[in-house]
């Protein structure tokens, strides 16, 4: 199974129109997937955990839904200050790390800018191996994502869709 995460709890992203893309692209390809938004995770459960003294109740319902089962993990994350949000941090920081050992994990960085997050990639991919996390090569940057779009804020732009079809396949056989 695949967990996709829209990385960001902020309102009105863009995170979310790509994870989405993303998730509705696996389930049409017969693949089993879950996709997680994090603006779905109320705030206080993102402190109400073990490693911060709650008793973690939500939280663990939420890794027992999305990633304890999953075989893989997408982390969708948007470009924050240079790096990926600090919604995304604490939210592996409340997490038992044995819940991500040994689990593979893919990431795709998005950006207004024209960098498509890759110091944020960067970032994440040293964070997740720390976590013995297997992360796949292709890192895709996506630069540049609101001009992608088309007036219906969906994702227009066949070069991009292709690079995520690709990446996709890979993460498939990885």
């Amino acid at each position: 199974m695949i967990t996709v995460l829209s990385c960001t709890n902020r309102e009105h992203n863009l995170t979310q129109v790509l994870a989405g893309f993303y998730y509705r692209s696996l389930i049409s390809s017969g693949v089993e997937a879950k996709f997680l938004d994090f603006r779905n995770i109320p705030e206080r459960m993102m402190f109400d955990n073990p490693v911060f003294n709650g008793n973690g109740v939500e939280m663990h319902g939420i890794a027992d839904e999305f990633i304890i089962p999953a075989d893989k993990i997408v982390f969708i994350i948007p470009e924050y200050n240079g790096s990926y949000p600090g919604i995304l941090k604490v939210f592996i920081d409340g997490m038992k790390p044995e819940w991500f050992r040994n689990k593979k994990a893919a990431i795709i960085g998005m950006s207004t800018g024209r960098a498509g997050n890759l110091r944020g990639m960067d970032h994440l991919t040293d964070i997740l191996m720390y976590l013995n996390m297997h992360v796949m090569h292709n890192r895709l940057p996506i630069s540049r994502f609101h001009t992608l779009l088309d007036e219906n804020r969906e994702l227009a732009d066949g070069y991009t869709i292709t690079a995520l079809q690709n990446h996709q396949n890979q993460l498939i056989n990885f």
